[in-house]
């Protein structure tokens, strides 16, 4: 089963897949990191990296076609990344979100940045990242219908999160032994 985990930076994305994952003995492809290790190649920051990026559609292409690629190559994977519900398919796809503040707190805390800072460089990068994914693919990132599952991470940890995720799985499994039991 491939499970894609998307969602706005400082929502958590990263940390749920990779407990998922683990939970799951599955391997976790990110899009993130893909990215970030082709910012730090460039000599770039995160935010340079992401405004040459929207001025060079083969950047976002040679990640989104990498991390498909590495998805496509295993039949059970946990895919993390803001387009990997648009470009991976899978049995179950998830949004994680929280509240903008809580958001720019994670960041601010995990990067080591004031949080004005961090406001500033998050807004910029999704009103550019948006912008791209418009460009480039035609995906709306706002545009949530594709996706089964939308979990808020400002309300549910991210342990809990994973507890939900693996209960959908669970129920994605019985449904699926169901309709098989019905083709007998």
């Amino acid at each position: 089963m491939r499970i894609t985990i998307s969602g706005p930076p400082g929502s958590g994305t990263t940390t749920v897949a990779r407990k998922l994952a683990e939970k799951l003995g599955f391997p976790m492809i990110s899009a993130g990191e893909i990215f970030r290790r082709l910012a730090r190649e460039h000599g770039m920051s995160l935010e340079e990296f992401s405004r040459y990026a929207e001025n060079n559609p083969d950047i976002d292409n040679l990640v989104d076609q990498r991390q498909k690629e590495e998805a496509m190559r295993h039949e059970n994977a946990v895919v993390e990344g803001r387009l990997s519900g648009w470009m991976v398919p899978a049995e179950l796809k998830v949004w994680i979100y929280a509240d903008e503040e809580v958001r720019y707190q994670r960041i601010a805390r995990r990067e080591k940045k004031p949080l004005e800072v961090v406001k500033a460089e998050t807004r910029l990068r999704e009103e550019i990242e948006k912008r791209r994914y418009l460009k480039i693919y035609g995906i709306d990132i706002e545009d949530k219908r594709l996706y089964h599952l939308m979990i808020n991470s400002g309300r549910f940890n991210a342990e809990q999160i994973v507890e939900i995720i693996l209960r959908a799985v669970e129920l994605i499994g019985d449904e699926e032994q169901d309709n098989s039991k019905e083709k007998l």
